[in-house]
């Protein structure tokens, strides 16, 4: 059964970090590619960030260009999205997401079929 568990979210000031994981279990992730994902009230969710589990080839969405970044530890099935100098506007719930394929991964939320539950990231002063 495929199961992605996300944790890591809390409350930040502006300027701080957080670490979000995502616990794969049921696959492996050589064989997957896993994006994280973030909805904001009132907002579509949107894509952040993926990675691909063959090839290890990432992507990002342009605002977090350079304040994020995507890892996975294939051996332990699990992907961290470290988040730098965060804003005000990467308030959300965060969710990971995967689906089987291989090579670069798709940023697009409608190609990912497994999904966890989400945690929330607030950042305010």
């Amino acid at each position: 059964q495929v199961q992605l568990v996300e944790s890591g979210g809390g409350s930040v000031q502006p300027g701080g970090s957080l670490r979000l994981f995502c616990a794969a279990s049921g696959f492996s992730l050589d064989d997957y590619a896993i994006g994280w994902f973030r909805q904001a009230p009132g907002k579509e969710r949107e894509g952040v960030s993926c990675i691909s589990g063959s090839d290890g080839s990432t992507y990002y969405e342009d605002s977090v260009k350079g304040r994020f970044t995507i890892s996975a530890d294939n051996a332990k099935n699990t992907v961290y999205l470290q988040m730098n100098s965060l804003k005000p506007e990467d308030t959300a719930v965060y969710y990971c997401a995967g689906l089987t394929w291989y090579g670069r991964c798709p940023p697009e939320v409608t190609w990912y079929n497994y999904w966890g539950q989400g945690t929330q990231v607030t950042v305010s002063s």
